[in-house]
């Protein structure tokens, strides 16, 4: 249980919804980009603000891309008993 809480505070800190992303400094930016919290909460603003598509482009295949890896870690890993 505590393995997942050490994953689930950074991400919640760090995905914009506590500290506004673009407040980080640039490094935290980088770092922090690839965590699929911050990508929902920037589909969100782009979506809100009505964005054009180019700001929705990036999060929009990191999401795709942590759907495939955890799907395919769930298929492999679930077992029906």
């Amino acid at each position: 249980m505590i393995k997942y809480l050490i994953l689930y505070f950074p991400m919640l800190i760090f995905s914009g919804a506590t500290l506004p992303f673009e407040v980080m400094p640039e490094f935290v930016q980088r770092f922090v980009g690839v965590f699929p919290m911050i990508q929902g909460i920037q589909l969100m603003k782009a979506t809100f603000l009505v964005l054009p598509l180019e700001h929705a482009g990036l999060p929009i295949v990191i999401m795709l891309d942590v759907t495939l890896v955890c799907g395919g870690i769930a298929v492999k890993c679930f077992k029906w008993e």
